[in-house]
């Protein structure tokens, strides 16, 4: 049995482990931040997020005070709101749920969810974008998300939770790291089969959690270009780093080599240059996507004898059951 915070400790050390950048890059940046932070006043560091010398991505954090409360059952959802909490609070009457994880940051993720946009910078750099032009275009994008997030009411499901008594976390950017890291693996070793766009979809299809998402319309896509085109070199820079990046990336991805990206979601603005980029568009899908992440992050749970109870959009898929048996 594992306590929220061992929960919230071995989560975030699967973002990092899985993270596109490499284990080492991340952990370099984390050294990076503890010497600015140790440069810092004294006043300057009472408003320095002490959890950013730990934890790299500030979109997933607890967000409740049970710290060491032992957890035997989870509710995970993809977006939790405070009708889940509710939810959660009547199931519980018969069997406890001793934690609510939701995937779509919330309160104070919410509020970093621009600063994880960072990672995209190093990922488009790993995909020949040079790194002072993918910093560029990206700094513009992590400014304009922070913007947009900083009207909205951050601890409304968070103030519910207290209320309720319930424990909250989020998990975003670990969760889509490793579904990241799993299409990049997934792609990689298809390599030799994958030659025009509608190899890369088949291939996409057989997951169990984008297959199940072609019975309600909404599984693997694509976007922009057609089926029979080449795929050229694919690339996973759009499933993991926050939300969607620049829109004045494509040109420059495009022209460093890349013929086909795989995506969860994408806009009208961003399919429209991508278009004019003569990139491939593969969408996987957006809750599919969330749900690959969180059940790799949910199967690491059920090996230590924590039971999920999936709500809100999550698609849940056990490979250590299917493995099991």
């Amino acid at each position: 049995m594992l306590t929220v915070k061992q929960i919230y400790d071995l989560v975030i050390s699967l973002g990092i482990k899985n993270d596109l950048r490499g284990s080492a890059y991340v952990n370099k940046k984390l050294k990076y931040q503890k010497e600015k932070f140790e440069e810092l006043s004294k006043d300057q560091k009472k408003e320095f997020d002490v959890e950013s010398l730990t934890n790299p991505y500030a979109d997933s954090r607890i967000l409740t005070t049970g710290l060491s409360k032992q957890v035997k059952r989870v509710m995970v959802g993809i977006d939790i709101d405070t009708s889940e909490l509710l939810l959660a609070n009547e199931l519980s009457k018969k069997k406890p749920i001793d934690l609510i994880i939701g995937h779509h940051p919330l309160g104070v993720g919410l509020a970093g969810l621009g600063e994880v946009m960072e990672l995209q910078i190093e990922v488009l750099h790993k995909y020949g974008i040079p790194i002072n032009i993918a910093e560029d275009i990206t700094k513009l994008r992590m400014s304009e998300v922070t913007r947009g997030v900083n009207a909205s009411n951050h601890n409304k499901v968070v103030d519910s939770a207290k209320l309720l008594g319930l424990e909250l976390m989020c998990t975003h950017t670990p969760a889509d790291n490793m579904v990241a890291n799993y299409l990049f693996n997934l792609i990689e070793k298809n390599e030799n089969k994958l030659e025009r766009v509608k190899d890369l979809l088949k291939l996409l299809k057989e997951i169990p959690e984008y297959s199940e998402a072609i019975k309600t319309k909404v599984g693997p896509k694509l976007f922009v270009g057609s089926e029979d085109r080449y795929l050229g070199k694919i690339a996973v820079t759009e499933i993991t780093g926050g939300t969607s990046g620049s829109k004045d990336a494509y040109l420059k991805i495009a022209n460093a080599g890349v013929g086909t990206i795989v995506g969860m979601h994408i806009g009208e603005d961003h399919r429209k240059e991508a278009e004019k980029a003569h990139l491939n568009i593969v969408i996987a899908g957006h809750m599919s996507s969330d749900s690959i992440g969180m059940n790799l992050l949910c199967d690491e749970l059920e090996k230590k004898g924590i039971e999920i109870i999936p709500c809100s959009g999550f698609i849940r898929v056990s490979r250590v059951r299917k493995l099991a048996s």
